[in-house]
C-alpha cells in the first residue's frame, strides 16, 4: 500500500516532461495514509489458517450504487477439501444479512455468530480432494473501519465508492477465506452499478451489459489473488489505454481517472510507461502481462497495490511507481504473515527509488540520505513488525518502508548487483513461492544460493536485530603511501553488538585523484593496512551512501595534514568523560551531542573533564572546537 504526494518523477527519460524536484516527505506521507486502512480491534480469525479447504474460484455479482452506502450480492466459491470437512468456516462482517446459502441448488444451514464468522454446515462429509462449491448471499451497509475498507464519498458533486482491504477488511465487505497463505486461483466479478457509472475491477474487463438504468461490468481475473488484493470502485471514470512494451509485448495500461483530472491521469500513465519497462528487465516478466496493469482513482492521498488496477488518490510518480512495484513484490509473491510486511513493503519502496537511480539519477543520492536520515532518527525498531495489531507499528514509513527499503540496499551491496539482481528473480520466479506467499527465509534463500554468502548473521542484525551503527575512522598515511585505517562502531540498541559489513571510503588526493576502498569490517576496533599511489588529503565515509549509519566520525592523526585529536576516558564512561589531546590545543568550547545530533551538555573552555551522570544510556558525540577546527570523539554513557 501506499502514500501520498510523492515524488514527481516525470521520468527524465520523456524529454517533453521537465524533471521534477526530489519531494523528501513522499514515502513519510505514503505510510502515514496506509496506516487509516481498516483496523480491528483484535486480529479475527477463523481457526486454523488452513480451515480444511483450498480455495479454487470465486464468482461475485454485486450491485452498488456510489450514492449509497449498502451491497448486495452473491458469491460463489469453488473449493477442493483437504481433509474429510463437515463445515466451511468464511469470513464476514456481522453488519451484513446472509439471506441464503446454497450447495448445488439447495438451502444449507449456516450460522453467522460473533467474530464475524459464517459458518456453514455441510449436508454431507466432504472427503479430502474433493471439489465443491457454495453460493452465499448477502446484504447490508459494511461497517466503518478507518478510512474504510468500503467507503463512499464523492468528486466535483459526483458520487464515488471504492473498496480497500488491507489488512484485515475484506471480510468487511465480501465473504471470504481472508488468508494470506490460500490465494484464490481465478475469479470472476459482475458489478451492477447505475447508468452513467463504470466499475474498475481486478484482471481483464469482459464488457458492459445495459439493461434498463443499470449496467453491469464483467472482469475476468486468471490468476491467483489474495482476499485483500479484490477491490472493485465506482463512479463516472473516464477511461484511457494506452500500452507498455515489455519483454513479452505490449502491456494494456488502463486508467480510470475522475474527468476533472484526465489530463493529469493521461499525463502520470504516460510518465509511468519508462518504469514499467524498467521493472520488466530488473525483475522479469511483468507478473500479470495477459490481462493488464491500470489506475483508478478514488479520494486517498495515496495508494493501494489492487491486483492489475491499483487504486490511486494522484499521479505523483513515486506513488505510481511504489504501486506498480507491488504487482511484483506483494501481489506476485506476497508475504506469509503481516509481521513480515516489509517484504512488500521494503520492496515496492525499494523499487521506486531505482526508478530515480535509473531514469532520474541526479535524485537518486538525495532519495538514500531522506531515507537513512529517517531511519535513524530513533535508536531501535526492526523490519519484522513485532505486533501486527498496532497501525502504527504496522505500517511504519521509518521501519517497514525506509529501513526495509534499506536493508535491501545493502543485501545489494553485500550480494554485488549481478547476484542481487538473479537472486530476486530466482525468488520472484520459484515455483513455490511465485503467485504464492514467501518468508524472509525464503528470500535469504534465493540471495545466499545466487551470492554464495551465508546471510545468517546478516539478517539476524538487520532482520530481528534493531538499531545501526555509527562509525569512529581513524587514519593516517606516511610518507612512502602506506595507508593505515582503524574503524570501530558503537550500535545504537543494546539487540546488535556489532554489524559485520563492508565499509567503503572514499581517499581524495591532490589535482581530482580518488579511490575507494572497501574494508571487510568483521570485528570492532579493526585495523587495515594498505598503499596508495598519491598523497591522501580527505577521506569520505561510504561515499554513495550503501550502509545504514549516523553520527559517523572520520579522524586523521599523524602526517602533514593532520590536525591535534581528542581522546576520551573512561569510555564507556559512567560518571564523568575526561579529555586531553594529542597536540597542544587552547580556548576550546566543549558540547555533547546525542544520538540525534541534538546538543546535550556544554562545557566552559579550557575544562578537560564533564559530568555525564544524569544522561540517559546510550551513545554520544564529544565536540570539541579550538583554533585548529572542529575535533570530534564519540563515547558510550552505561
Amino acid at each position: 500500500m501506499r502514500h501520498l504526494p510523492a515524488l514527481l518523477l516525470a521520468l527524465a527519460t520523456a524529454p517533453a516532461l521537465a524533471q521534477p524536484a526530489y519531494d523528501r516527505d513522499a514515502i513519510g506521507r505514503i505510510a502515514e495514509r496506509e496506516k487509516c486502512r481498516p483496523f480491528p480491534g483484535v486480529l479475527r480469525s477463523g481457526g486454523p489458517p488452513v480451515r480444511g479447504f483450498d480455495m479454487k474460484y470465486a464468482r461475485c455479482h454485486w450491485t452498488l450504487d456510489p450514492a449509497v452506502r449498502h451491497i448486495s450480492g452473491s458469491v460463489t466459491s469453488w473449493f477442493t477439501a483437504t481433509a474429510p470437512l463437515d463445515a466451511v468456516v468464511l469470513d464476514l462482517s456481522d453488519s451484513l444479512q446472509v439471506t441464503a446459502v446454497q450447495m448445488h441448488g439447495a438451502p444449507v444451514a449456516f450460522s453467522h455468530g460473533p467474530g464475524d464468522l459464517l459458518t456453514i454446515n455441510l449436508p454431507a462429509t466432504l472427503p479430502a480432494g474433493q471439489l465443491d462449491s457454495l453460493t452465499v448471499t448477502y446484504q447490508g451497509q459494511p461497517p466503518t473501519t478507518g478510512f474504510g475498507s468500503f467507503a463512499t464519498e464523492s468528486h466535483a458533486g459526483v458520487p464515488v465508492l471504492w473498496t480497500l482491504s488491507e489488512p484485515y477488511g475484506s471480510k468487511d465487505w465480501w465473504p471470504c477465506k481472508d488468508d494470506l497463505n490460500d490465494k484464490i486461483d481465478s475469479m470472476d466479478t459482475y458489478v451492477t452499478v447505475p447508468l452513467g457509472n463504470r466499475a474498475a475491477g481486478n484482471g481483464l474487463l469482459m464488457g458492459g451489459d445495459t439493461t434498463g438504468n443499470q449496467v453491469t461490468w464483467h472482469w475476468r481475473h486468471r490468476y491467483p489473488i489474495d482476499p485483500y488484493l479484490v477491490g472493485v470502485a465506482v463512479t463516472n471514470y473516464q477511461v484511457n489505454e494506452q500500452y507498455a512494451p515489455i519483454a513479452t509485448g505490449d502491456l494494456l495500461v488502463l486508467t480510470y481517472a475522475y474527468p476533472e483530472n484526465y489530463n493529469d491521469a493521461v499525463n502520470g500513465a504516460t510518465g509511468l510507461l519508462p518504469t514499467i519497462t524498467l521493472y520488466d528487465q530488473l525483475f522479469g516478466d511483468y507478473p500479470f502481462a495477459r490481462e493488464k496493469y491500470g489506475h483508478a482513482q478514488f479520494n486517498w492521498g495515496g495508494g493501494m497495490e489492487h491486483q492489475t488496477m491499483s487504486f490511486v488518490g494522484g499521479y505523483w510518480p513515486e506513488v505510481l511507481n511504489h504501486e506498480l512495484a507491488h504487482q511484483w513484490f506483494g501481489d506476485k509473491v506476497t508475504c506469509s504473515s503481516w509481521a513480515e510486511l516489509w517484504l512488500n513493503e521494503g520492496f515496492a519502496t525499494y523499487l521506486s527509488g531505482l526508478a530515480y537511480e535509473h531514469l532520474a539519477p541526479v535524485y537518486w543520492p538525495i532519495w538514500k540520505r531522506g531515507l537513512v536520515n529517517n531511519i535513524t532518527s530513533q535508536p531501535g525498531g526492526s523490519v519484522f513488525c513485532t505486533d501486527t495489531l498496532d497501525q502504527n507499528r504496522l505500517f511504519s514509513g521509518r521501519l517497514t518502508y525506509n529501513k526495509g527499503a534499506m536493508v535491501i540496499h545493502m543485501l545489494r551491496w553485500l550480494c554485488g548487483d549481478s547476484a542481487f539482481y538473479a537472486g530476486l528473480r530466482n525468488y520472484l520466479d520459484d515455483p513455490a513461492l511465485a503467485y504464492r506467499t514467501a518468508t524472509t527465509a525464503d528470500l535469504q534463500g534465493h540471495l545466499e544460493a545466487a551470492s554464495g554468502l551465508d546471510l545468517t548473521g546478516f539478517f539476524a542484525d538487520w532482520y530481528t536485530g534493531e538499531g545501526y551503527p555509527s562509525y569512529t575512522t581513524v587514519w593516517s598515511q606516511d610518507a612512502a603511501g602506506a595507508v593505515a585505517v582503524n574503524l570501530s562502531q558503537v550500535t545504537s540498541h543494546p539487540s546488535v553488538s556489532f554489524f559485520a559489513l563492508p565499509v567503503p571510503l572514499k581517499f581524495f588526493g591532490p589535482g581530482g585523484q580518488d579511490t575507494t576502498v572497501v574494508l571487510n569490517n568483521t570485528v570492532n576496533s579493526q585495523s587495515f593496512n594498505f598503499h596508495l599511489p598519491f598523497t591522501v588529503d580527505s577521506v569520505q565515509f561510504d561515499p554513495e551512501i550503501w550502509l545504514i549509519s549516523a553520527q559517523d566520525v572520520v579522524t586523521q592523526v599523524g602526517g602533514p595534514g593532520a590536525g591535534p585529536v581528542v581522546l576520551l576516558h573512561p569510555n564507556p564512561a559512567t560518571d564523568r568523560i575526561n579529555w586531553h589531546f594529542s597536540a597542544p590545543v587552547q580556548q576550546h568550547s566543549v558540547r555533547v551531542l546525542d544520538a540525534l545530533g541534538r546538543p546535550v551538555l556544554h562545557n566552559s573552555a579550557g575544562a578537560q573533564s564533564l559530568d555525564v551522570s544524569k544522561l540517559a544510556p546510550g551513545q554520544y558525540v564529544l565536540e570539541v572546537q579550538g583554533k585548529q577546527g572542529l575535533m570530534r570523539a564519540r563515547f558510550v554513557k552505561q
